[in-house]
C-alpha cells in the first residue's frame, strides 16, 4: 500500500542525502543515480531494461499526470531500482489511463520518492558525474544510508545482460501502434527475416521491425552465432541494454562471428557490442546521455536528428579500428553516435529511432536496415 506522508530518503556516496515522501513501494534498492532530461515518456522509461541497476531521477517538474496504460509498456515490468520525482501529481487524466503511478510503482515493488529539489541533485550528478546511491523508505539515518551507497557495487565491471534476457526464442507479431502512423515505413517492398538478439531489448524496436512485413524472431543475448545461423535470418539486429558493455565477451564473440555473414543492424549497446567486435573499446561518460531531445549530427548529410538517448558508456574515438567509419555524431559533447562497418553490411547508433517515448526523426534508420537486407538476399 502507499504510505502517503512516509519519509523517504536518497543518499549518494558523495556524503548527499536528500530527503522526500514515499510515493513508491516500502523498501531499499541501490543503484546507480541518474537522471533524464525528458518531460514525457516516464511509463516507457520506467520499463526500459537498459535503465537495470540505475536511480532515475526525472528533471520535468510534475510527473504521473497521464497515468499508466499497458499499451506503452517497452517490458513486462518496470526494470528501474528507483525512481525520483519532484512532484508525483495527485490527478491523472488520459484516455488511456489505466492506474496512477503510484499505483504502479506499488504493485511492481518500485522504491520511489517525492518532493526532493531534484534541480539541486541533478547539479551534483553534472558537477561530479553519476553516483551509486541507495533509496530508502525504511532506514531513516543518513550515515548509514551514505555507507551503504559506497558499498553497492555500481554498474562497472558488471554484466547485467543477464538479468534483462529473455529465457527462450520468441516470435514477435505486435506491430506499431495506430498512434503511431506518422513513424510507419512507406517501404514495405520485402520482408525478410530479422533475428533480434535480445541484451534488453525495448519492445517498439521488434514493433517497428514488425510493422515492415519482416518475420521477426528474438533469441536472447546469450545466444551463440551457430544458433543465430541456424535460423537462417536475413538480418541479425543486436538490441539495446543496461551497463557496461565490455564484460559482454559471449555477446562479442557471437557478433564478431556473425560479422560478414550476415547484415547487422546495433542500437545502443548493440552499437557498443558491435564496435568492440570491430577492435574498439568503449568508455564511461560523466553522467551519460538519458533523453528525449538530444541532438544528433548525421554527418553524411548534415542534418540534426532530435534523438532518444539513454546510455552511460560510449566508443572511445581514439581506439576506433580503420574498418569503422563515423556516421553519427552527439552533437553535446561530438562523441561518436553512429558507425558504419567498411567491408561488410553493418552499422549502428548510439540512440533509439525507435523513439517510444521521444521523437521520431531517425526511424528511417530501420529502412536503411532494410534497404541492406535487400542488397545481400
Amino acid at each position: 500500500m502507499i504510505h502517503p506522508g512516509k519519509r523517504g530518503f536518497l543518499a549518494l556516496e558523495d556524503g548527499s542525502v536528500f530527503e522526500g515522501i514515499s510515493i513508491g513501494a516500502e523498501g531499499e534498492r541501490d543503484g546507480e543515480v541518474v537522471f533524464n532530461t525528458s518531460m514525457t515518456g516516464y511509463q516507457e522509461i520506467l520499463t526500459d531494461p537498459s535503465y537495470r541497476g540505475q536511480i532515475v531521477t526525472m528533471t520535468y517538474p510534475m510527473i504521473g499526470n497521464v497515468g499508466i496504460n499497458q499499451e506503452d509498456i517497452e517490458s513486462a515490468k518496470p526494470q528501474v531500482s528507483g525512481f525520483v520525482v519532484r512532484e508525483n501529481s495527485r490527478v491523472f487524466s488520459n484516455f488511456r489511463s489505466q492506474e496512477s503511478l503510484s499505483e504502479y510503482l506499488v504493485r511492481h515493488n518500485i522504491v520511489a520518492i517525492e518532493g526532493i529539489d531534484t534541480r539541486a541533485l541533478v547539479r551534483r550528478i553534472r558537477d561530479r558525474g553519476a553516483q551509486k546511491g541507495i533509496i530508502s523508505s525504511i532506514d531513516c539515518d543518513p550515515a548509514s544510508l551514505v555507507e551503504k551507497a559506497r558499498n553497492s557495487p555500481g554498474l562497472v565491471g558488471r554484466d547485467l545482460v543477464r538479468e534483462v534476457v529473455p529465457e527462450n526464442r520468441r516470435e514477435w507479431q505486435e506491430k506499431l501502434h495506430p498512434l503511431m502512423e506518422h513513424a510507419k515505413s512507406a517501404d514495405g517492398k520485402q520482408p525478410f527475416h530479422v533475428v533480434c538478439l535480445d541484451f534488453g531489448m525495448k519492445w517498439n524496436i521488434p514493433r517497428h521491425l514488425s510493422d515492415r512485413g519482416n518475420r521477426v524472431t528474438i533469441l536472447p543475448g546469450t545466444a551463440s552465432a551457430k544458433e543465430v545461423l541456424n535460423l537462417n535470418p536475413d538480418g541479425v539486429f543486436l538490441s539495446n541494454g543496461p551497463g557496461d558493455p565490455e564484460p559482454l565477451d559471449y555477446a562479442i564473440s557471437t557478433i564478431r562471428e556473425l560479422l560478414g555473414k550476415k547484415p547487422i543492424f546495433g542500437i545502443c549497446l548493440g552499437h557498443q557490442l558491435l564496435s568492440l567486435a570491430s577492435g574498439a573499446k568503449t568508455f564511461k561518460l560523466k553522467f551519460g546521455h538519458r533523453g528525449a531531445n538530444q541532438p544528433v549530427l548525421h554527418c553524411e548529410t548534415g542534418r540534426v536528428e532530435i534523438t532518444s538517448q539513454n546510455h552511460g558508456f560510449a566508443v572511445a574515438e581514439d581506439t576506433l579500428p580503420d574498418c569503422l567509419e563515423i556516421t553519427h555524431r552527439n552533437l553535446n559533447d561530438n562523441t561518436i553516435a553512429g558507425v558504419r562497418h567498411k567491408s561488410v553490411p553493418a552499422f549502428s547508433v548510439q540512440y533509439h529511432p525507435e523513439a517510444s517515448a521521444g521523437p521520431h526523426d531517425s526511424s528511417y534508420l530501420f529502412d536503411e536496415f532494410q534497404s541492406l537486407m535487400r542488397g545481400k538476399n
